[in-house]
């Protein structure tokens, strides 16, 4: 079994960096593109899951209205260690450490819940995904709404056969440059050819209780915004 925790650990430093390398910087613009479309609901209470290094939860940090608060969630203490160096999250977050299986909030809790780029690293099969995103659905008031952006499978064959070869050999060779960490990105860029297109997600998502799911493609179908309500 993947030991996720540990390579998490493992890349935690040059997360950031990595990221952006591989992406060419796109991995910023459509986590901005996603926190637009999060913040647009309202309300003073989000959760950010899986927050990782905190690139999300800064980006909420900055539209989440006056008098509101950010909580940063992730299993991880070596990434969540990157919230230190988020000025906006600094001063209006807080930072929890717990699995997203298991929230330690109680029911209807929050207006907002966003994971960002962390949805393939719940996936432990479809039916524990719906397990998870039952969870979700749990502390989001009843007019809350989750949002996620994640890669996906782009719906033009040529173009998901490229995307998917990159993935499998660019991110594991150019991720070990950078981090050091062979394991870690070999994992990472075997998830992206194994997760679900954009429209099996939504699926998922509404069997685990959510309403008017609805989604949107970015860069070809190469990553999507899904937005659901509680």
């Amino acid at each position: 079994m993947t030991d996720i925790r540990g390579i998490f650990a493992e890349v935690a430093p040059t997360y950031e960096r990595a990221n952006r390398v591989l992406t060419l910087g796109l991995d910023r613009r459509w986590r901005r593109a996603a926190a637009r479309t999060a913040a647009a609901g309202g309300g003073r209470l989000w959760l950010d899951v899986c927050s990782g290094t905190g690139d999300m939860a800064e980006e909420l940090a900055g539209r989440i209205p006056a008098g509101g608060r950010v909580i940063a969630l992730d299993f991880s203490g070596p990434m969540m260690a990157g919230l230190k160096s988020k000025p906006r999250f600094a001063r209006r977050g807080a930072a929890v450490r717990a699995e997203a299986s298991f929230l330690p909030f109680p029911a209807g809790t929050f207006d907002l819940v966003t994971v960002s780029f962390a949805v393939r690293n719940l996936n432990r099969g479809r039916e524990s995904l719906r397990r998870t995103f039952a969870e979700l659905r749990r502390v989001l008031k009843p007019s809350g709404r989750l949002v996620l952006v994640e890669t996906s499978r782009p719906p033009v064959l040529p173009v998901r056969w490229l995307y998917f070869f990159l993935a499998r050999a660019l991110i594991p060779r150019i991720g070990e440059k950078i981090s050091g960490s062979k394991a870690g990105y070999a994992y990472l860029g075997a998830t992206i050819p194994r997760f679900y297109g954009a429209p099996e997600l939504a699926v998922i998502l509404d069997q685990a209780g959510f309403a008017r799911v609805r989604f949107r493609r970015l860069c070809l179908g190469a990553a999507a915004v899904h937005v659901a309500s509680g």
